[in-house]
């Protein structure tokens, strides 16, 4: 955990943040026809990948951060269950670290937990954003509402976009890191 606070984690939050807050802003304006407010964001990667390499922190804070900058600035305002939501968007690919060995996060097995972490959090963040909508009546009135309008939209989209592009991250900066070490 100490890692996470780390001149490194502390770094890669920032960067988490600062490239999670752009790129959804640019994608804030992809709504989703039939939804409130929810976008089609490949973006949602970012902080996915910030938690899956450097640990559940830093991808909880990317997420929720990131999230908390870009909706200001696209609406105006933050929504609090939302950030949360984009949080653990990125904390729960990052609980890799804790049954995948550091070497092995970079192979066949550390990606398909990778895959299958990034659908969890999808699912995860999403579920929970939307049904604390319902459940604080934040303009939804009904279970369907919330389910119909904000999950399943939100989570589905979120799990395809992380389950394709977060892989892609992870390879390329593998190969980054690996072809660094050559270097020196």
């Amino acid at each position: 955990m100490s890692k996470q606070f780390s001149t490194t984690g502390i770094v890669a939050m920032a960067i988490g943040t600062a490239l999670y807050a752009a790129f959804n802003v640019f994608f804030n304006i992809l709504q989703l026809p039939g939804t409130q407010l929810v976008a089609l964001r490949p973006s949602v990667s970012i902080p996915m990948f910030f938690g899956y390499v450097f640990g559940p922190v830093v991808g909880f804070v990317s997420g929720f951060l990131g999230n908390i900058i870009s909706d200001a600035i696209s609406w105006g305002g933050f929504w609090w269950n939302w950030d949360v939501g984009n949080g653990l968007l990125g904390l729960i690919p990052g609980l890799t670290s804790y049954f995948i060995s550091r070497e092995d996060i970079f192979r066949r097995k550390g990606y398909v937990a990778c895959i299958l972490l990034s659908i969890i959090g999808s699912i995860v963040g999403m579920g929970f954003a939307a049904y604390t909508d319902y459940i604080f009546g934040y303009g939804i009135s009904t279970i369907e509402e919330a389910t119909y309008a904000l999950f399943l939209p939100a989570a589905v989209t979120d799990a395809i976009n992380g389950a394709i592009i977060t892989p892609i991250l992870v390879a390329a900066y593998a190969s980054a890191v690996k072809g660094r070490a050559r270097r020196v």
